[in-house]
């Protein structure tokens, strides 16, 4: 991470394991902070205690899929207002009109490159200059 560039918090939320001590590594490895959620009720109780600048979204999930993550948020304005959510799911493409309606803009498809997550990471950064 360059001088100047703020560390991140990220919110990591997945049902399989292997994934999120994937991009937890990865988000670790560039200098940021990562959390984990096993589903989407318990990435709502992460949401209502703590702030992340971006959340890595799966979709499907026992308890709470992440669309309805997505819908509980856009419920409640305060929690995560200038989070960056990014869905990253196999089914993506089934969703994307539904998850554009809720404003998500990110959204891409399963199995992912390690070279798009570590991009997705980078992009994320705050340009230093503003």
């Amino acid at each position: 991470m360059s001088t100047g560039a703020r560390q991140l918090r990220f919110l990591v939320v997945d049902d399989n394991e292997d994934i999120r001590d994937v991009f937890c590594r990865l988000v670790e490895r560039a200098g940021h902070v990562a959390s984990t959620a096993v589903d989407g009720l318990e990435a709502v109780e992460c949401l209502q205690r703590e702030t992340f600048d971006v959340m890595l979204l799966d979709l499907t999930m026992p308890r709470m899929n992440g669309v309805e993550v997505v819908r509980w948020m856009r419920d409640h304005p305060k929690v995560g207002a200038s989070m960056r959510v990014v869905v990253i799911s196999a089914w993506a493409g089934e969703h994307r009109a539904a998850l554009q309606e809720l404003g998500v803009e990110t959204v891409m498809q399963k199995p992912l490159r390690i070279q798009q997550l570590t991009d997705l990471i980078a992009e994320t950064l705050p340009d230093p200059e503003s």
